[in-house]
């Protein structure tokens, strides 16, 4: 199964019984938002909640460290996913907001039937799907456990020991500005890692905010990593919009690199860590 599925598609799938929506918007006071109007049928899923477990110290984990497996299997029972849902998530900000995220830790989980939808919230709205508000009803699943997540996770060790050993090319998606140094709207201190290469994950869509076609973006990938160690760590600046690159790249056909959960909020905290800039 594709990992993006467009409008039409979802249209056409709209009925199925095992067809399970994922509104995965993010921001202050989104719940209202969401409880004012969303796709019909769709779930709220909580960015700082139910993706991330937020600790006291980002220096440790970073901004929006994963939650414990166990307490993912809540938040999917919650949800009424079980083994055969076919689920389709959502955001306003083409998979950037937190769907990406939420379809990486529902493929690290085992499901096969994930998708993001393309375009997200206003593409859904432009096809004529339904949409309503207030609560949805949803009844309670099982879900088989899981010990531990199934897609590799990288630590601020396994970054700093992969670059100095030229083994990984670690890439940064947030925009150019923060990795040149110029200014840092969310952490602490502007920058990058020393030696991550920056591919901003606006690079993944075309003007009209859709993802580029399979066949395009593995040409572009392929240019831009051409000469440069096969083994990919992603990151961004808390380990959310990491994601969307994860996501077009799988979506290109490419094997599913590794995520930096802690990403830019870890290493720009931890003390001692070099900090680079371009300006």
């Amino acid at each position: 199964m594709s990992p993006i599925i467009s409008p039409s598609e979802l249209k056409s799938v709209f009925q199925n019984p095992n067809l399970i929506i994922l509104d995965a918007r993010a921001g202050k006071a989104v719940y209202q938002t969401y409880l004012g109007k969303h796709i019909k049928g769709a779930r709220f899923i909580d960015l700082d909640k139910d993706l991330a477990s937020i600790g006291e110290d980002a220096a440790f984990g970073g901004r929006h460290p994963l939650p414990a497996v166990e307490k993912f299997v809540e938040t999917l029972s919650k949800l009424g996913i079980s083994e055969s849902s076919h689920i389709v998530i959502y955001d306003d900000k083409n998979g950037a907001n937190a769907a990406a995220r939420a379809w990486w830790m529902l493929k690290s989980f085992g499901f096969e039937n994930v998708q993001v939808l393309d375009g997200g919230l206003q593409s859904a709205e432009k096809e004529g799907i339904e949409f309503s508000s207030g609560e949805e009803t949803v009844e309670k699943s099982s879900v088989i456990k899981k010990e531990e997540w199934l897609l590799s996770v990288k630590t601020l060790e396994d970054v700093e020991n992969e670059l100095s050993n030229h083994s990984s090319t670690v890439i940064d998606v947030r925009d150019a500005y923060r990795y040149k140094g110029e200014s840092e709207p969310i952490d602490l201190v502007a920058g990058h890692i020393p030696g991550a290469i920056n591919i901003p994950f606006s690079e993944n869509l075309d003007e009209n905010g859709n993802f580029l076609k399979p066949d395009v973006l593995k040409e572009k990938y392929a240019e831009f990593l051409k000469d440069q160690p096969q083994h990919l760590i992603i990151h961004c600046g808390s380990g959310v919009t990491a994601c969307h690159t994860i996501l077009a790249l799988d979506y290109a056909g490419f094997p599913i690199p590794d995520l930096y959960v802690g990403s830019w909020s870890e290493w720009s905290r931890r003390e001692g860590k070099e900090i680079a800039k371009e300006i």
